[in-house]
């Protein structure tokens, strides 16, 4: 067993020396910062929105956006400047399809946000 502190028995004390500094997500993946957890609720939304249309080329690379966006920000807490951009970019290429639906309108106002305009 690594990272964990057992306690067996009456009158035992547990001491837990695990010095795990990753400050971006909780033990659940939950996200700290409430812009970053906006994101990524909408991000889980567009993908399973997504799921219901006709798959395109367009739709594939925003999919393959909204994957990596999902994993930046449940393994670093934050999807960077890069990842932001990349994702505003898919969803100007879907901008017909993703303009219709409201978690590809939300996504975009948590990116538009985060990047600051």
């Amino acid at each position: 067993m690594s990272g964990s502190a057992i306690g067996i028995g009456d009158h035992n004390t547990v001491t837990n020396t695990n010095t795990n500094t990753n400050t971006g997500t909780g033990a659940t993946g939950q996200v700290s910062d409430p812009a970053q957890a906006e994101l990524l609720a909408a991000v889980r939304a567009l993908r399973e929105d997504l799921g219901r249309f006709v798959a395109t080329d367009g739709t594939a690379v925003l999919d393959a956006e909204l994957v990596a966006a999902e994993e930046e920000i449940t393994t670093a807490g934050a999807a960077g400047p890069g990842r932001l951009a990349g994702l505003r970019d898919a969803l100007a290429l879907t901008g017909g399809v993703v303009g219709t639906l409201a978690s590809g309108v939300a996504v975009g106002e948590a990116v538009g946000a985060l990047l600051g305009g």
